[in-house]
């Protein structure tokens, strides 16, 4: 039971840990990544009105005709963060200060950033 204590303390600061300096940011919105096992999501929230401007992810039904079922887990969190640029860039979001939720920035987390980067998101 320790061990389970142990391991959710841990995690919770290191969330808290990687929103110090994204949390709260005058400037820009902020580019949220959840990931579970089998899906990632993102949202790009502006906090100084708590409000969630826009949001992707691999479950919507606009995606599920681009993600084929032989990709794997790192090319639809690519897919993912493509669409999300995308988005962004029709929305007039040219910079977000990004929030991995404290996930190692390896993988699909950094799968999803580079793809937004790469489609006009400065991160």
């Amino acid at each position: 039971m320790s061990n389970s204590l142990k391991d959710i303390r841990r995690s919770s600061r290191r969330r808290n840990r990687s929103k110090k300096t994204a949390f709260k940011h005058d400037l820009y919105p902020r580019l949220v990544v959840f990931r579970s096992n089998s899906h990632i999501e993102s949202q790009i929230i502006d906090d100084s009105k708590g409000v969630t401007i826009l949001s992707q992810s691999s479950r919507d039904k606009d995606i599920k005709s681009k993600i084929k079922k032989s990709m794997s887990k790192t090319q639809i969190s690519t897919v993912v963060g493509e669409l999300l640029a995308k988005k962004a860039v029709k929305k007039k979001i040219s910079q977000v200060v990004f929030d991995r939720n404290g996930y190692p920035y390896h993988g699909r987390v950094k799968a999803l950033a580079e793809s937004a980067r790469e489609n006009g998101l400065k991160i």
